[in-house]
């Protein structure tokens, strides 16, 4: 009999941010392949009777290749057990999920995408940052700041624009070749940003800035994202002074929308 591989988003870390039939599939899964990412939390949350691979690819350390993950994802499904394939946020943005989707088809195993919360709505909404605003941001724009090793860096004129919210993934420390390259797209160095490090979890650290400062900014702890934009300036912060060289929106600005109150 041959099983079926779920292809799970993990959600950005805190574990009740897993949809319920992550957690379902969780519960009943034979085999589950983790990123290094998964926190322990969620970990902690699987029966003890459950297989475990820690198939983690971080900061450029593999502990195996993407074609083993492929063969081991095809071979215990072809054995007949329920693989979960854990990936941290969302399956679908920067997981290799189209490489594994890939491989299965071509093996003839079923397998079936459950969504989770990607990393840039979790640092958002822990940060109070609204990545569309009516009156700030009209588009989302989702990058990686790292691609595979013979890939050519994207051309990001071609995705920045004056009214778009820009969420980096993976930036990394490279603060100064980041920003260099969004100046590059035309993003002005005054430009506020947020780094959100290990987003919802007891862990998170943010720190805000500008394009132009940003090479000096705190190297935090990975995993990291970059917020750009000015609906930045939204982000709840406990320090008066945490805006000051940014300038404050105007105050109509702030005023609910008409349409949310009425």
């Amino acid at each position: 009999m041959t099983g079926k591989v779920y292809l799970v988003g993990a959600g950005p870390g805190d574990p009740e941010l897993l949809t319920l039939k992550a957690l379902r599939l969780l519960n009943t899964a034979d085999a589950v392949l983790y990123d290094e990412l998964v926190s322990p939390e969620i970990l902690g949350l699987l029966s003890s009777t459950v297989q475990l691979h820690n198939v983690g690819k971080r900061c450029g350390q593999k502990k195996i290749s993407q074609e083993e993950i492929n063969f081991l994802l095809t071979t215990l499904a072809a054995a007949g057990l329920q693989v979960v394939r854990l990936k941290s946020g969302d399956p679908l943005i920067f997981g290799r999920a189209g490489e594994e989707i890939e491989s299965l088809r071509r093996a003839g195993i079923e397998y079936e995408i459950v969504p989770g919360v990607t990393a840039a709505l979790g640092a958002a909404a822990t940060v109070q940052i609204p990545l569309t605003h009516r009156r700030e941001s009209s588009a989302l724009v989702l990058l990686t700041g790292h691609r595979a090793g013979n890939s050519q860096e994207d051309d990001w004129s071609k995705l920045v624009s004056s009214s778009a919210t820009v969420v980096i993934y993976m930036p990394g420390h490279r603060h100064g070749d980041i920003a260099s390259r969004l100046r590059r797209a035309g993003v002005a160095g005054e430009t506020p940003c947020a780094i959100v490090s290990r987003a919802t979890t007891r862990e998170q650290q943010v720190q805000v800035t500008t394009i132009e400062a940003l090479p000096g900014a705190p190297q935090l702890p990975a995993p990291t994202l970059l917020v750009i934009g000015d609906v930045v300036r939204f982000a709840e912060q406990q320090d008066p002074s945490f805006f000051s060289t940014l300038g404050t929106l105007p105050a109509e600005r702030l005023v609910p929308d008409e349409e949310a109150v009425s």
